[in-house]
């Protein structure tokens, strides 16, 4: 668990995944039911959320695990708007 977190923080949410899936190939055959596309998807557009739904799979999703979701899917719109809010000055004519 130490390497991933060292990964997760170094190198992003994406190779956490791929490393969490070389250690433990098995937890994401029970989670995701080969469904191959969707993890594709998940990995490519949320992968906030494919980690939180991965961390939080095991005893299955009940009570405070949706939240544990929720804050992974808001990790990740955050990821996607938080360039515009950043380097908004920089649009030419944009005004404050």
């Amino acid at each position: 668990m130490c390497c991933m977190l060292t990964v997760l923080v170094f190198f992003g949410p994406r190779l956490a995944i791929l490393v969490w899936w070389l250690i433990q190939p098995l937890r994401f055959d029970q989670a995701l039911d080969d469904r191959w596309l969707l993890t594709i998807l998940l990995w490519l557009f949320l992968p906030w959320t494919l980690l939180m739904y991965l961390f939080v799979f095991p005893g299955g999703l009940v009570g405070f695990d949706w939240v544990i979701l929720i804050l992974g899917l808001l990790a990740d719109i955050a990821s996607y708007s938080g360039g515009f809010w950043g380097n908004r000055n920089q649009v030419p004519g944009y005004a404050d």
